[in-house]
Parts: structure tokens; sequence; C-alpha cells
């Protein structure tokens, strides 16, 4: 399956309709999150019915730049994977929106450690081994190229890298760190943060029983 992942849109709507095409004929689309710039439930509502016009089968995850009530509309939608797994294809997606708390503590939806391990334990709940499961997370883990500002301040969650170590997913997309752009692994699994949308960048990835194909992608 062909799956496009796009973290850190920021409400540039216009970079991601020039992916159309791409999006129309991808088997899976998925919103890493910050989605909107601090917007509010219409904002979000009119962001996600413009992906929903191109390809109706989409994820997503909020960030900390929307607002924790735009969460609602991701619920309303049946494409809320925070706290909640699907099974698409045989494949599992567990899902993590949210951050930690950033320097300025200014973003509308930061949350703990501990949130993070609740949301994590409750995304698995009924989920057997038989499906290979693919983390969507907002947070990158603690220690990779994903979560480092610079190569000696790395700012990921200890709680995501722990469920990464424990539970060995195939594939992990994440953002958030605007300058974390690059693929890493932890054990077994594959770590992508492609940079954010809004700067022209995103994620796509070739998945069958494994990853076939994996690429940091711009957009033109």
């Amino acid at each position: 399956m062909i799956v496009l992942a796009f973290p850190d849109i920021h409400g540039r709507l216009e970079k991601l309709m020039k992916l159309s095409s791409e999006i129309a004929n991808a088997d899976l689309v998925l919103l890493l999150g910050d989605i909107t710039n601090f917007g509010n439930k219409s904002d979000m509502r009119s962001m996600v019915d413009e992906v929903l016009a191109i390809n109706q089968n989409c994820l997503a995850v909020p960030g900390n730049c929307d607002q924790q009530e735009t969460e609602i509309v991701l619920n309303e939608l049946g494409i809320n994977l925070n706290g909640a797994h699907k099974i698409i294809n045989g494949l599992a997606f567990v899902g993590l929106g949210a951050s930690l708390a950033t320097p300025s503590g200014g973003t509308p939806f930061e949350v703990t450690e501990s949130y993070m391990s609740q949301k994590l334990e409750a995304a698995v709940v009924g989920l057997d081994d038989s499906h290979p499961m693919i983390l969507v997370s907002h947070q990158p883990p603690y220690n990779t190229t994903a979560d480092a500002v610079n190569p000696s301040l790395h700012v990921g969650s200890y709680k995501v890298r722990d469920f990464i170590e424990n539970n060995q997913p195939m594939l992990c997309f994440t953002g958030h760190i605007h300058e974390g752009q690059g693929v890493d692994t932890i054990g077994k699994t594959k770590v992508i943060n492609s940079g954010p949308v809004f700067q022209g960048n995103y994620a796509y990835a070739e998945i069958s029983d494994s990853i076939d194909l994996l690429e940091i992608r711009s957009i033109a």
C-alpha cells in the first residue's frame, strides 16, 4: 500500500493541494498533527474536508498547535487516531497526538509523558501481534534524528521511545521538530520525520508485509 504522511501543515493548505494527484492515488493519507496553526474547530474542519474530498482514506492525530477542541472534529469525521488503532490492509496504525511542553509553553495542546504513556497503552488495547504495527505520533521518540533540534539537543519523548523499544513497530511516522528531518532506527523500527509540509516536505512509503520504499519527498 502507498502511504503519504504529512506532518506540520500549519494551515498551509495550498502546499498540500499541490499534491492533489498523489493524494488521490494513495491508499492512505496520514495527517501527523499541527494540521492548523492555532486554528479552531472550523479551521480544522475546512482543512480536513479538503483532504477528504480528494481521498476518504485518511487518519489524523492532533498536534500541539491544534486547539484541543479540534479533536472533536477528528472524532466526528471518524479519523482520529489519538489513543486508538485502526487496521487497514492488515496493518495496525496506532496513534498519538499532542506534544510535550515546548520551551515557551505557548501552544494549546501540550501534555505530559504520563499522558503519552496512557494514550499509547489505550491505543493497543485489543490489538494482537498478527498485524504489523505502524506508529503515527506527532511527538518523536527521544534521541533520534527526528527529535534533534541540533546535534547535541534532543527533545523527544522517553515514553514514545519506550513504546517503540517494547513493541518494535515496523515504522514510526512523526514530525513536530521542524529541524529533525531524517530517517533513523530504533531496533527494528524505522523512524521518519520528513520535516514540515509548510516548508515543502512530506513522507512517502510503500508498505506490504515489510517496508518496500521509504522516502522524504519535496513539494514542487
